[in-house]
């Protein structure tokens, strides 16, 4: 009984009866009750790497900021450049807190007349809090009555652009608002599975109308939060409150390259954000743990939580896993995690404790599987 009182009190997407239509396994994620998978998490990966995946990503949090001085008002509380961000342009960004951590990452779209933001849903609460505590000369909106799909993989352009027009001809990170039979549409060519792809902010009343368009084209698969987080791993993309969070800091976390010149020591517009002084310090005196590729030997995956050690018997635990599943795609186990930097060069070899035994982990390069962004 205790469950089914908790299951009614998760938010619902617009597509929520689409998904039970076809025959989703619906989970508990982040307040909302999502499908984690139709077919299986293996048949929806290779599907999404072969040809092109359906997600409802309605749970995201959307928020726009508009007034004058947004894109001012939105640099003093992440590290990236905004100001100068073109109309029809997607950023990846971070908001950090007096401690240089991570209170959530996030995409940033220039909308002409306003900024249009895309954060995490179990963040949504916290990033409002912040945003109107910190910039309060600016409005900013939480926008509730649009959903948003993701369309992924090779065949995402053509399939799109059966349906709406121009979708085709956007480059990785493009954003645009466009006119469409399903309403005013906020697309941007990005994704969270390193292929190719779109995602799609909609009307909410007109979502389920655009998900049945999209799923009509044979080359589309509805694909679930499981798929969806075996490709970011493989793609070697961060989730939020496993791989990153408040204690972590962007250099720590391998993010670093998502700060701009124009933001670090000696830039034009160098630091005036929360944790400046900690997060540009880290550039010229690395911490001491950092986020790595992990690929355990034989086919056994470890998953987060799992610990690490320098050898088979050593006693001290010096880091943990953070990330870890099978690869579809490589047909053998990925992981990520934090070691110390003095054991983070690719081809290290460290151990993780499985079921009681220490099992070898070769350190390694990421991405795992290769990005195939349309540049």
């Amino acid at each position: 009984m205790a469950q089914d009182t908790e299951t009614l009190t998760l938010e619902r997407t617009p597509l929520d009866g689409l998904h039970r239509a076809l025959g989703a396994r619906m989970v508990p994620f982040a307040g909302w009750d999502m499908p984690v998978q139709y077919a299986g998490v293996m048949a929806e990966h290779n599907a999404t790497r072969n040809a092109a995946g359906l997600f409802d990503v309605s749970h995201m949090g959307q928020i726009l900021i508009e007034g004058t001085g947004a894109a001012e008002a939105l640099e003093s509380v992440v590290p990236q450049a905004i100001v100068g961000l073109r109309d029809g342009r997607q950023r990846y960004a971070f908001f950090t807190n007096d401690n240089g951590g991570l209170i959530d990452d996030l995409m940033v779209s220039h909308q002409g007349d306003r900024l249009y933001l895309v954060v995490n849903a179990s963040r949504v609460a916290a990033d409002l809090a912040h945003l109107r505590a910190r910039l309060p000369d600016v409005a900013i909106t939480h926008v509730t009555d649009r959903a948003m799909l993701a369309l992924q993989g090779p065949q995402a352009s053509a399939v799109l652009s059966r349906f709406v027009a121009g979708a085709d001809a956007m480059r990785f990170m493009d954003h645009r608002v466009i006119s469409s039979d399903y309403g005013a549409l906020f697309i941007s060519r990005s994704g969270y599975t390193g292929e190719d792809g779109f995602e799609i902010s909609v009307p909410a009343d007109r979502a389920e109308a655009l998900a049945q368009d999209l799923l009509s084209d044979e080359q589309v698969t509805p694909a679930g939060l499981g798929a969806r987080d075996s490709l970011r791993l493989e793609a070697g993309l961060c989730l939020y409150g496993s791989d990153i969070d408040e204690g972590t800091t962007p250099v720590s976390a391998g993010l670093g390259w998502a700060i701009q010149k124009v933001r670090r020591a000696v830039g034009d517009r160098e630091g005036g954000f929360p944790g400046a002084n900690i997060v540009l310090r880290e550039f010229l005196h690395p911490p001491e743990r950092l986020r790595v590729g992990l690929r355990p030997e034989g086919r056994a995956p470890m998953r987060a939580g799992v610990s690490l050690y320098e050898t088979e018997a050593s006693a001290e635990n010096l880091g943990q896993v953070t990330s870890g599943s099978f690869g579809p795609t490589l047909g053998a186990p990925v992981a990520m995690g934090y070691v110390p930097a003095r054991l983070s060069a690719p081809g290290t070899r460290l151990f993780g404790e499985v079921r009681g035994k220490r099992l070898p982990v070769i350190v390694s390069s990421m991405p795992f599987h290769p990005h195939a962004y349309k540049r």
